[in-house]
């Protein structure tokens, strides 16, 4: 079978190619389906309000830190965007070329670059947020106020745990 295949059709595959393996499955449904729906958002996003934009979902979250933070080093942009100061040079000199961001080079450290957008992206952000929210609140229809609570609960608790394990952090069950 070619071409994409639907959750279920995954799951039962998993389950067979898995079967008599030690481990955790419901943790790794969880994770598994966080990234198939993290996939399917950036996808669903990049197909409507950033088409109409013309901006990929990685060109968007760079304006995005920019625009929140107004003035920011490129490498906090690029820990911010989640994404490494290569994929980020690319992307900027992107954005730069349409003229919704600018590069400064403080005079007193050279080595430096920061980042600030130009009156073009602070227009681009400001009329596109609204629609980009409209997206978010589509995507979570039916979910409710108390599920949507909860939901973004979920995800900051598994967010400030990995940030405090840090990145050379394994589970003890792996060691």
């Amino acid at each position: 079978m070619s071409g994409a295949h639907t959750l279920r059709q995954t799951e039962e595959a998993v389950s067979g190619k898995l079967e008599g393996l030690e481990l955790d499955f419901r943790a790794m449904t969880a994770i598994s389906n966080l990234y198939r729906v993290a996939s399917s958002i950036r996808n669903h996003f990049e197909q409507t309000v950033l088409k109409e934009a013309d901006l990929t979902w990685t060109a968007f979250v760079v304006l995005w830190v920019v625009w929140i933070w107004e003035s920011i080093e490129n490498r906090h942009v690029a820990a911010e965007a989640g994404i490494t100061k290569g994929t980020l040079t690319g992307v900027a000199q992107t954005l730069e070329n349409r003229g919704l961001i600018v590069r400064d080079i403080p005079a007193s450290d050279r080595r430096r670059t920061v980042f600030s957008l130009t009156p073009q992206g602070e227009k681009l952000m400001t009329t596109l947020f609204p629609e980009f929210n409209r997206e978010e609140q589509f995507v979570l229809d039916g979910l409710g106020d108390r599920r949507l609570t909860e939901l973004g609960g979920m995800l900051r608790h598994i967010l400030k745990h990995l940030e405090n394990a840090g990145p050379d952090r394994r589970s003890s069950r792996n060691s």
